[in-house]
Formats: structure tokens, sequence, C-alpha cells
């Protein structure tokens, strides 16, 4: 009976271990986004993701809102424009598949789908 309840303890240990680890790198992952995002997107796209950034206004056409531009546009589409650019609607966006490796257009991804559910 002790030895089962050791062993409980000692697995709740293992397991609580892991979650502080996971929720630590998923911390360390958001703030890598921000900085990412801040360093590569916020002179056009804005601190908000409302497409009101300083080189944003001078754009023709600006960038949109996030929350209405991204409507209806998937994580993989998102991931596309990131890594490869585009040209649509007139609006041209550069690409960052050079720039940044696949995990961190990923986890660009989930920091502007965020902006855009604020």
């Amino acid at each position: 009976m002790l030895r089962t309840r050791t062993v409980r303890i000692g697995v709740a240990a293992i397991a609580g271990g892991a979650l502080l680890v996971g929720i630590t790198a998923s911390a360390a992952r958001a703030d890598e986004s921000a900085a990412l995002y801040a360093k590569n997107c916020t002179m056009c796209h804005g601190a908000g993701g409302k497409g009101d950034g300083p080189a944003g206004k001078a754009l023709k056409p600006p960038p949109g809102d996030f929350k209405t531009s991204l409507a209806g546009k998937s994580d993989a589409d998102l991931a596309k424009l990131l890594k490869e650019g585009s040209k649509v609607e007139g609006k041209k966006h550069g690409a960052f598949g050079g720039k940044l490796t696949d995990e961190q257009i990923t986890a660009m991804v989930t920091y502007i789908k965020g902006l855009a559910a604020k």
C-alpha cells in the first residue's frame, strides 16, 4: 500500500514537471513570436494587427485589420503567406520563408490569429 502511494506521488510529480516544462516552452514560444512580430510585422500591420503601422499608412492599399482580413483563412493559408509571400487583391506581402524557420512561422500564425481574435 505504501509502495503504491509512493508510485502515485512519483507519477504525479513527473506529470507536474512535464506540464511545467510544457507551459514554460509555450511561454517562451509566445515571447519569441511576439518579438518576431514586433521586428517583422509591426511597421506595416501595427502592434495590434489593425493595419495601422507607420509604414502601412503609406501603402496603397493599406494592410487590412487582421480581425476582418483573416476571416475564413486557415492556419495553412496564413503560414503559406508568411513563408512564400503573396500579391493578392493589389496587396503585396513579403516572404519570410528564408528568414524564419517553419517552427517560427507556425508560432507567428498562432500569434497573429490571437491578434485577430481581439
